[in-house]
């Protein structure tokens, strides 16, 4: 765990480009995922 820290604090523009590019394909993400308007509910 320090040596994540260690990195972050010697190299943070990486740090910051990481975090960008997971929020932007984590938005890319929900654009793109399918969404049924009645979903299929199994009942047992």
């Amino acid at each position: 765990m320090n040596q994540i820290v260690i990195m972050a604090l010697r190299k943070p523009y990486t740090f910051v480009v990481l975090s960008i590019l997971i929020v932007l394909f984590g938005i890319r993400a929900m654009r793109h995922t399918p969404t049924d308007v009645f979903p299929t509910i199994k009942t047992a």
